[in-house]
């Protein structure tokens, strides 16, 4: 677990992790609000998604560098990650939780934040597509060019 007393997290076998006895568990956005000084919220999105538009207090730590900066996260607190609408957040959620960290991911990611109205930094920012959703967007050619597809 550790390399030169730093905490290093093993993804490349997060794939072949067997899935978890119930589903990762799950914060509120309700919840969220309420205890955002207590958790360290993160963004596991990609870059382009985390510049169009966060919650407020993320850090961003996107899934594919999780691996490597995973001894940037306090495991004396708990966690709460989160994506677009859930399925990289709970990628992340797994495998944090099989190092041991008190971890939840955020009911419905960022989708259902936005959905209910809750504030997003920039101001005014917006939910970005995620990578894949954005190229088939492209390819549909209902995307203008030069927006990001990745």
């Amino acid at each position: 677990m550790f390399w030169g007393g730093v905490p290093t997290l093993h993804l490349d076998t997060l794939a072949r992790l067997p899935p978890m006895s119930d589903a990762p568990p799950e914060v509120s956005r309700e919840e969220l609000q309420e205890k955002l000084d207590e958790v360290q919220l993160i963004d596991v999105r990609a870059a382009h998604e985390w510049e169009m538009g966060r919650i407020p207090g993320a850090v961003h730590l996107p899934l594919a560098e999780l691996s490597k900066r995973v001894g940037e996260i306090d495991k004396e607190r708990p966690v709460v990650l989160y994506c677009r609408g859930g399925n990289r957040s709970s990628m992340a959620t797994e495998a944090l939780v099989a190092e041991g960290f008190e971890v939840f991911k955020l009911t419905e990611g960022i989708v259902g934040w936005a959905e209910e109205g809750k504030p997003l930094d920039p101001e005014g920012g917006q939910v970005a597509e995620s990578g894949e959703a954005a190229a088939i967007l492209h390819a549909e050619k209902r995307l203008p060019p030069g927006s990001p597809a990745a």
